[in-house]
């Protein structure tokens, strides 16, 4: 393990770092992350993020001609 970190020692510090920020927080946190890398590796590979799809409107001539 780096740093000779045991597993004592890092649940240690993942208790510290569950009591000052709290659970909710980091839950918060690992989204944005997990979100952060998601686009990071999308954007080395280079696609396009295609974003929602805005469902429009028909236009009032197409309507009519339909009937």
């Amino acid at each position: 393990m780096p740093f000779n970190l045991g597993a004592p020692e890092l649940i240690i510090i993942l208790v510290v770092v569950l009591v000052l920020f709290g659970f909710g927080k980091l839950r918060g946190m690992g989204g944005i992350m997990g979100k952060e890398i998601r686009s990071f590796k999308t954007s080395i590979k280079g696609e396009e993020e295609a974003g929602p799809k805005v469902a429009t409107e028909p236009k009032r001539e197409d309507i009519t001609k339909a009937s």
